[in-house]
């Protein structure tokens, strides 16, 4: 894949589809970026609003709204269409049963446009709307990717950083699992310039002030609900982690990223979509990396994975 030619087709244009078209417009990632939704006059407009900021990038892109035709010939199309939160509700699994028909719908329409590029998912719940399209689309699952917890992580490695004074760039952790209540880190693999954090966290006890895993984990969780309480909606962070995750395709960067994929055979998983360390490139995904996880670890990624395969069944129901 080049630049040349290249598109991205957005299903959603409320606030995480349309912020996430205006990063990828603000990077100049493609040549053209497409924007659809069932309210054509909102993606009109967001399309409009942002091919005025264009002017001021120095870029030659074509930004515009659309309908689903636009998917036969885009590299990617990426999934923020959803059914909205219930109220006073923190789980995104209660958001199963009325986002199922808005995805398969969605699902169906590109496909039917004769689209063979690549989806990202980002609907919640996230990893369970991941495999539903793999089964609706048809595609090969290297090709069906979630947004799964590239953003937990980015949460996690912020978090540290923080404590610490440093640039979260020098933080190397990742979330793994379910995007969710059940996510686990890999503590194992974790580090902040090359050394282990559990080795971080003993000898840096007046900075780190009794803070435990545990406490990192479920700071890690709760981030996204904290800006949800607030605002309303999450964008700008889920809408920069969707970007990069384009860019590495796009761009066939090789880029490692904690992003939800069908896990079969690997981690002792069975065919569960979930999410693990994956290089993805032109192709999608080009390989799921296995790391070394501590036996607690392994088990609680297994236990995640139970809880989103018991989903599952229900969805043909």
């Amino acid at each position: 894949m080049s630049f040349r030619n290249s598109k991205v087709v957005i299903v959603g244009a409320g606030n995480v589809g349309s912020t996430t078209a205006f990063s990828i417009v603000s990077q100049g990632l493609c040549e053209d970026v497409c924007l659809i939704d069932i309210n054509k006059e909102v993606a009109e407009g967001q399309a409009l609003d942002m091919q005025d900021a264009v002017y001021f990038m120095n870029r030659n892109m074509r930004v515009h709204a659309g309908g689903y035709e636009e998917c036969s010939d885009a590299d990617i199309v990426v999934i923020t269409a959803a059914a909205p939160m219930p109220k006073d509700s923190n789980d995104r699994l209660e958001m199963l049963r009325p986002s199922l028909h808005v995805v398969r719908e969605v699902v169906q329409s590109v496909m039917a446009s004769g689209f063979n590029g690549i989806f990202v998912v980002v609907s919640n719940p996230v990893d369970i709307m991941t495999y539903y399209t793999w089964r609706v689309s048809g595609l090969p699952a290297e090709r069906v990717i979630g947004s799964g917890t590239n953003l937990d992580t980015a949460r996690l490695c912020r978090a540290l950083s923080q404590m610490y004074d440093l640039a979260p760039a020098s933080v190397e952790a990742f979330v793994l699992g379910e995007h969710g209540d059940s996510e686990i880190v890999s503590w194992n693999s974790a580090t902040i310039g090359g050394k282990r954090v559990d080795d971080v966290l003993r000898d840096n006890a007046p900075r780190t002030r009794g803070t435990t895993r545990e406490d990192l984990r479920k700071r890690t969780v709760q981030a996204g609900w904290d800006v949800f309480s607030r605002k309303g909606n999450t964008c700008y962070g889920i809408g920069a982690s969707v970007t990069a995750i384009a860019k590495s395709i796009l761009l066939d960067e090789k880029s490692i990223m904690p992003v939800s994929v069908r896990v079969d055979g690997m981690y002792g998983l069975n065919g569960t979509y979930l999410s693990v360390p994956a290089i993805l490139d032109h192709t999608g995904v080009k390989e799921i990396v296995e790391i070394d996880l501590q036996e607690d670890e392994l088990a609680a990624l297994h236990k995640s994975a139970d809880l989103l395969s018991s989903f599952y069944g229900k969805l043909d129901a």
